[in-house]
């Protein structure tokens, strides 16, 4: 169900006011370029505080990736919301960390709980998103989380967060946020769990076009597939290339594979150290590494001088 009408006219009038709030806004951190800056290539808002990314929402405290832990994490006052992407079998670009549903988040229509051996078989690809908004995944206590709050939850389309985010946002008369996306594609399982990383992207984009959104999105993946292609195709888009901790290559190495410079690194926190972010900040490229859970640990990489960081408890910002 769609929270308002989104033809042209309304999507302008509600751009407007969205301007207008942001603009009044005393604590507004994303300011436009000015007309001195025309000459630059992208005109998108720039970023100068620190990034507060809440991590699928606000996935210690909330379900993950879903609409009230986007909302609540906004609340919490993160300037990027953190979330992955999955597509329907009717092509529909829903949130979900995976493309299928996860046994520990996951309750069926009639109640029962998928159980982890069965839980690939429950494919976001093979199933259309009427029948994926039928299965729960906010009530289930969450095992690795436990002061996660449970509610009723579905994983909602791409275009219904945007929406009620805007609504949200108006309501309070709060700067936007930012949202930084994940395209969850893998080779090993191209049109199995999800399409191609062209039809990937293009179904991503489609949405963010629609929505008006291309100046507020981060589009990250450790597919860097999905990376070329959007660079390719969409080069005035941000892009974050995540980094396993595993992954020994180094910034050159990966950059080389990667064949472009991203707005963002975006290495497991582990990696990171001051050599790290001096060698990503004389590229111009930001540091913001992901899952920091810890409030000591989110100081000592502040002061070690990174950009941002991704945390599933942004109450600890």
């Amino acid at each position: 169900m769609k929270i308002f009408a989104t033809t042209p006219a309304s999507r302008k009038w509600l751009r407007f006011l969205v301007v207008g709030f942001a603009c009044i806004a005393c604590t507004s951190t994303r300011p436009t370029q000015s007309q001195s800056d025309t000459k630059k290539e992208s005109s998108m808002p720039v970023q100068t505080e620190f990034d507060k990314q809440g991590h699928r929402g606000c996935r210690g405290l909330m379900p993950e990736n879903t609409i009230p832990a986007m909302i609540n994490a906004i609340s919490l006052g993160v300037t990027t919301l953190e979330m992955d992407i999955s597509i329907s079998k009717d092509k529909k670009v829903l949130l979900s960390h995976e493309p299928f549903f996860n046994h520990e988040i996951s309750t069926k229509p009639d109640g029962s709980f998928i159980s982890g051996k069965e839980e690939r078989s429950y494919n976001l690809y093979q199933m259309t998103y009427d029948s994926i908004r039928k299965y729960d995944v906010g009530l289930k206590p969450h095992p690795r989380f436990p002061q996660q709050q449970k509610m009723k939850a579905v994983k909602p389309l791409l275009g219904e967060l945007f929406d009620s985010v805007r609504v949200d946002m108006m309501t309070r008369r709060r700067p936007f946020p930012y949202y930084n996306i994940e395209t969850k594609t893998n080779p090993a399982t191209d049109n199995i769990y999800h399409p191609a990383p062209a039809e990937f992207v293009e179904l991503l984009m489609a949405v963010i076009k629609e929505k008006e959104m291309e100046e507020y999105v981060i589009i990250q993946s450790f597919d860097f597939r999905t990376l070329q292609y959007l660079h390719q195709h969409y080069p005035k888009i941000k892009t974050a290339m995540l980094i396993e901790d595993f992954d020994k290559r180094g910034l050159d190495k990966q950059l080389q594979t990667l064949g472009f410079t991203p707005t963002i690194y975006s290495p497991a926190y582990q990696l990171v150290t001051p050599q790290l972010i001096a060698d990503c900040h004389a590229k111009q490229i930001k540091v913001i590494p992901w899952t920091v859970n810890d409030k000591k640990k989110i100081e000592e990489l502040k002061a070690m001088g990174v950009d941002g960081i991704i945390s599933d408890y942004p109450d600890l910002f």
